[in-house]
């Protein structure tokens, strides 16, 4: 990009109203020393393709680059939604989006996590990691999602959590250590999800 930079003659620090000027001198004098004879003509004529093309390419690439600031903003918005506790507001802001990149898709699956929406959580997080295979992030969401619906299943739901029945009165209790096994049990279960929550709806930067 440099090149076409120095074709415009112009620094790339330059605004894009800056640029346009510069264009349109370069053109209109290009343009008509094009016309002279000889050598000359051809010359400017020459200058007159390079200019063209620095510029198409500088409008090209100052675009993308100003939607990808932009889309990177929108998603900010949606990360302050979620924090603040608006997941109709983030729901919302998401469902705006034309491009819909492997962030999109992470952000899509906390929104999910918070209504609860676990399979829809997870398939969201799945295509996060496909479209993004080396973001530890989402690995880590994803592990810890499904640790805490494997846990949910193999216990029989939320609602039915190990819970032992009571020793009778002076016969010891078969686990070692008394009540300290279960207790343990539900105590690392609220950890993982605590955990799994604080991870999957704070950890989005």
């Amino acid at each position: 990009m440099k090149e076409y930079y120095e074709i415009l003659g112009v620094g790339e620090d330059a605004t894009d109203e800056e640029i346009e000027a510069k264009y349109q001198e370069l053109k209109a004098k290009y343009r008509e020393d094009s016309f002279k004879a000889g050598e000359e003509g051809n010359e400017a004529a020459r200058m007159l393709h390079k200019l063209n093309v620095a510029y198409s390419e500088l409008k090209s690439e100052r675009k993308e680059k100003g939607e990808n600031t932009e889309g990177a903003s929108a998603l900010k918005d949606v990360e302050d939604c979620i924090r603040s506790g608006d997941v109709a507001g983030a729901q919302s802001k998401l469902d705006s989006f034309n491009e819909r990149n492997a962030e999109w898709h992470y952000l899509q699956s906390v929104v999910f996590f918070r209504k609860e929406w676990m399979n829809e959580c997870k398939k969201q997080l799945e295509i996060a990691m496909q479209m993004d295979p080396g973001n530890t992030k989402y690995k880590n969401a994803y592990d810890k999602l499904n640790a805490k619906m494997n846990y949910e299943q193999q216990s029989g739901g939320e609602g039915n959590r190990y819970n032992p029945q009571p020793q009778p009165a002076g016969q010891p209790n078969e686990q070692m250590g008394g009540n300290w096994c279960s207790d343990c049990i539900s105590c690392c279960y609220t950890y993982m999800c605590v955990n799994c929550l604080f991870n999957i709806c704070c950890g989005c930067r």
